[in-house]
């Protein structure tokens, strides 16, 4: 890690970005993902890494490929962050199974799947290993207050899609800002995943293909600081304006705080918390992209 990089922005991002490699709009192959990570994990802000996402149902594929990426010794060892199948009977003895065979090595500790409502998430909740951490990806209706409570009783965490390789697979602003409050009302950590390539909101390429369309992306720093400021009583109005922020220069860092517009101030101690009770990670197809700017931006 430089010496250069601030206490605020080394708490906002540690381990925040974890890696999904395989999936759009990078849609790279298991030995690809599997090497980038591994490679990641020797680099200089491997303190920015957090887990490699990859589907239950690709667990073979996967083991295949990075048991000779494991450490040696006990220690160290990689953390996953695997996909649910529909049949979560079968998720479970996957997880359970791999947790078993690679113990010390790699480990499955997070899970990601898909409900509808609170029925579904008690049923996936009485099924799943209870030494999971389970982020439920909700649809963002009228009934999101519901499923974040049935969320929050049962001790589990939610998830947000925050964009995709189209424009209509982005939610509004006001979407993600109501999901975060509700987050936030519930106590409920939570994960986003896609389109949060890049640390502050911008117009770019949705894909990385040559004639790829453009559509405005969330940026990364954007959700982090606006669920920062939510724990703190922001109101809905101003969280937009964080959201929709477009100018790199107003988002300041120190070793003390984060600073947006000047006047608005996160401590480290309150970054530590929306890290901890707010969001806990963003999945990103690319590690490289965020980095290089950050770089750019003079933040790392």
């Amino acid at each position: 890690m430089s010496e250069q990089v601030k206490e605020s922005i080394r708490v906002l991002l540690s381990e925040a970005i974890d890696y999904a490699g395989l999936f759009p709009p990078a849609g790279l192959s298991m030995p690809e993902s599997v090497i980038n990570y591994a490679t990641y994990r020797n680099s200089n802000y491997r303190w920015m890494l957090g887990r490699f996402v990859c589907p239950v149902n690709r667990l073979d594929e996967f083991t295949e490929s990075a048991r000779d990426f494991f450490p040696r010794e006990e220690g160290d060892e990689w953390r996953i962050s695997a996909l649910a199948t529909e049949d979560l009977r079968q998720t479970a003895d996957s997880v359970n199974e791999f947790n078993e065979a690679f113990s010390g090595k790699a480990r499955i500790d997070s899970l990601e799947l898909k409900s509808q409502s609170e029925a579904e998430i008690e049923a996936a909740v009485a099924v799943l290993p209870k030494n999971l951490t389970n982020y439920f990806e909700l649809p963002l209706s009228e009934s999101l207050p519901e499923t974040i409570s049935a969320l929050a009783v049962n001790r589990q965490r939610a998830k947000i899609r925050t964009g995709g390789v189209t424009s209509d697979l982005f939610p509004s602003t006001n979407d993600v800002i109501r999901f975060i409050r509700t987050c936030v009302a519930a106590n409920t950590p939570f994960k986003a995943t896609a389109g949060l390539h890049h640390p502050v909101r911008c117009f770019k390429p949705l894909t990385y293909e040559p004639e790829s369309p453009s559509g405005t992306m969330h940026g990364f720093l954007n959700v982090f600081l606006a669920t920062g400021f939510a724990r703190e009583g922001y109101r809905p109005e101003m969280l937009e304006q964080v959201m929709e922020e477009e100018f790199e220069e107003v988002f300041e860092f120190s070793d003390n705080d984060a600073i947006w517009q000047k006047d608005h101030v996160l401590t480290v101690y309150q970054i530590e918390a929306l890290r901890a009770k707010g969001i806990n990670s963003f999945g990103s197809c690319s590690f490289e992209e965020p980095i290089a700017d950050l770089q750019e931006l003079g933040i790392l």
